[in-house]
């Protein structure tokens, strides 16, 4: 194997991997740690370290701005994210049958869009008894409607024998005048007498037979209530099983109304989302309590977290709270520092008496890619919004050189340098840590990496030795 020779710093050396894989002469070394002379009075400061984009990429050196926090008034919680209650729709089977899926699962489904299909026996069942309940209808309003011209028939002769009364009342006092004149015959007044008796008895029968009729009339006009009652039931009944209108299903199709058309149940997405799960296999018959598709919308997220009893008087429903992720990164493609989630607190209603922990939810104002349900977190929640927040930076940017805490700082006046700090630090929440000097808000930090950098600018790094191609540091120069 093809080695490196050995380097008096450690940073150059990183950048000679980086740039060449083969070994460097030491006359075309060139240290990243170059001495600025930018002493007020010619001076030396050899804490300046080159980064160019070469070393940046090798070393997945990152950066992070410094920023206000409130730090003594943060709490951090952890947690994970879970759906919101609203967020899953279950699809049951309205009747049972036989399923065949118009998806599958991961899907992604919009309103309106066809999940599956249900061949039913009972929804034909159900068609055999609207049509029943329709032809009903059709019977009964036939019978309704032939009450009037037989009712106007009634009338007719009603008014026919009055005026046959009338004028056999009128013959009968004309015989009774003359046969009390002494020129009347008397048998011919006990016809008519007779022919008034029979006219009164049939006028009689006839305003009976239009009581009868009447009777009969109400009784049809309640059964075609009844009927048309029982259709708009069982129609009712159809659109929640199709999950259609009920005016959409009386449209008619080919002269026939749309629920005569309907051979089998077309279930369609009610909401948008993405098909997480099929609660059976393509063909299998099911029951009315069977999930069939569940559908949620991967957006509609949560964070619950668990903070402690003891910390319940720091608590209270609408702090301003974030969720980080749970670890401080800014490397390109992982879940960066940077994608936090801002939030209100809302606490929950029941408390764990043996973890002697109490829920706390967060709701949500914007959704980061990387959050998932499931996915573990950290909630950072201000429980004192009326401090003045410090400047801060991620304690995982912090290095230790022997006792000494260390920080680089990137050259705001060339992007391709760092400068070496000794940090001068303030209280820490254990994630964040106060900077009290030396740094201004906005100014870039050496996150990943920072411990690369901290062993090649070390004054206690080892002075000789040499790299192999896979990484290894060997000492000596063979």
């Amino acid at each position: 194997m093809r080695q490196f020779c050995s380097f008096t710093v450690g940073i150059g050396i990183l950048l000679t991997i980086g740039a060449d894989p083969g070994c460097a002469r030491k006359e075309d070394h060139v240290s990243p740690v170059r001495e600025s002379h930018e002493e007020s009075a010619g001076g030396v400061n050899s804490n300046v370290v080159a980064i160019p984009p070469s070393v940046r990429s090798n070393l997945g050196i990152t950066f992070v701005g410094v920023e206000r926090r409130r730090i003594e008034q943060t709490l951090r919680v952890p947690g994970r994210f879970e759906y919101l209650p609203t967020a899953r729709r279950d699809y049951h089977a309205m009747l049972p049958g036989r399923v065949e899926f118009a998806v599958d699962q991961f899907d992604r489904v919009d309103v309106g869009d066809v999940l599956y299909w249900i061949d039913s026996p009972s929804w034909r069942e159900h068609q055999e008894k609207m049509t029943d309940a329709f032809a009903s209808i059709g019977k009964f309003r036939t019978r309704v409607a032939s009450f009037e011209p037989l009712r106007a028939s009634h009338r007719a002769h009603e008014a026919q024998l009055e005026e046959t009364i009338a004028i056999r009342r009128e013959r009968i006092r004309q015989l009774e005048g003359l046969a009390e004149a002494g020129g009347g015959r008397r048998p011919e007044l006990i016809v008519a007498r007779d022919a008034l008796s029979t006219a009164e008895a049939e006028l009689t029968e006839v305003l009976e037979k239009e009581a009868t009729l009447e009777a009969d009339e109400a009784e049809a006009r309640a059964d075609l209530a009844a009927a048309e009652a029982r259709f708009e039931f069982l129609l009712e009944a159809a659109s929640a099983i199709l999950g259609q209108s009920a005016d959409s299903l009386l449209v008619e199709e080919d002269g026939r109304p749309r629920w005569r058309t309907v051979s089998r149940i077309e279930v369609r997405a009610k909401a948008p989302g993405v098909v997480d799960r099929l609660g059976v296999t393509g063909g299998a018959w099911v029951t009315q309590d069977v999930p069939v598709v569940s559908v949620v919308r991967p957006e509609m997220l949560r964070f619950r977290a668990s903070g402690l009893q003891s910390d319940l008087g720091l608590f209270r429903n609408g702090l301003a709270a974030r969720v980080v992720p749970p670890n401080l990164t800014a490397s390109p493609g992982l879940m960066s520092i940077t994608e936090a989630m801002h939030g209100t607190l809302v606490l929950g209603l029941t408390a764990d008496p043996e973890d002697r922990t109490i829920d706390l939810f967060i709701t949500l104002g914007d959704i980061k890619a990387w959050a998932k349900a499931g996915v573990t977190a950290h909630a950072e929640i201000v429980t004192d919004e009326s401090t003045d927040p410090v400047l801060a930076i991620p304690l995982s940017a912090v290095q230790r050189d022997g006792l000494t805490p260390v920080i680089f700082r990137r050259n705001p006046k060339n992007p391709d340098e760092v400068v070496r700090m000794e940090a001068d630090l303030g209280s820490d929440d254990g994630r964040w840590v106060a900077i009290l000097s030396g740094v201004r808000e906005g100014d870039q930090i050496v996150l990943d990496g920072a411990f690369q950098l901290m062993l090649a600018t070390s004054g206690s790094i080892q002075k000789g030795g040499h790299f192999h191609a896979d990484g290894t540091f060997h000492e000596g120069e063979d």
